[in-house]
């Protein structure tokens, strides 16, 4: 019989991603046993997977609660965004090799495809192999890597606009945009559209932010 801790991972990530499950959320343990018919085993394993992607924090003799960002930490998260992209949008070798436009204009044409039927999960999966296909031809490993750890750090700051189809359009376009810049020679254009492209999200994150504090006041 196979793990049923994929499952587990995957429906709760998709919940916390989507907002269904909202930050500070305490993720208990009996009602995940309920829920999905697991081991306490598997339910540990699977909360110990999201504490490593970044979407849950455990505290001893508290359990586990999806992760809740503040502003500060939002900032310094996305500034090592900025500054790791740009790293390796300046590495990618123009013009790109034909086979890196075609695979980017595929996945590209598929998010459009999710946008159109609002299927969430499939937007969330092209979104995140366009950025990765896209960073993967800076032909260093390890940036891909660190640039992979932030844009999970950030899954929670960047959700909502995932979820908004306005935002997804002009997300969409600017993937185009990128596109269009493989094919020129001129690295320092593409690496500040992978910079403005990272933007709307966290401006959004911090909008949301400052009308809690209000509302809490």
């Amino acid at each position: 019989m196979s793990s049923p801790e994929p499952e587990i991972v995957q429906a709760l990530q998709e919940e916390i991603i989507f907002g269904r499950l909202q930050p500070g959320t305490r993720l208990v343990e009996d009602a995940l046993l309920a829920r999905f018919g697991a081991s306490r085993h598997y339910v540990r394993q699977a909360l110990d997977r999201l504490e490593r992607l970044g979407l849950a924090v455990g505290e001893r003799n508290k359990g586990f609660t999806v992760r809740s960002l503040s502003p500060v930490e939002v900032e310094q998260i996305y500034e090592v965004r900025e500054l790791v992209q740009r790293q390796a949008a300046l590495r990618i070798p123009l013009p790109a090799a034909p086979a890196l436009i075609d695979a980017l204009n595929a996945i590209n044409a598929e998010l459009a495809g999710y946008m159109e039927t609002r299927d969430l999960r499939g937007v969330h999966d092209a979104n995140d192999r366009f950025h990765l296909r896209l960073f993967g031809a800076c032909g260093n490993d390890y940036l891909l890597a660190t640039v992979q750890h932030y844009m999970r750090l950030s899954l929670p700051v960047r959700a909502k606009t995932l979820a908004d189809a306005d935002s997804l359009r002009v997300s969409h376009g600017q993937h185009q945009l990128m596109i269009e810049m493989l094919q020129g020679r001129d690295n320092w254009v593409l690496a500040q559209l992978c910079v403005d492209h990272l933007q709307p999200s966290k401006n959004e994150y911090f909008i949301r932010a400052r009308l809690r504090d209000t509302h809490a006041a």
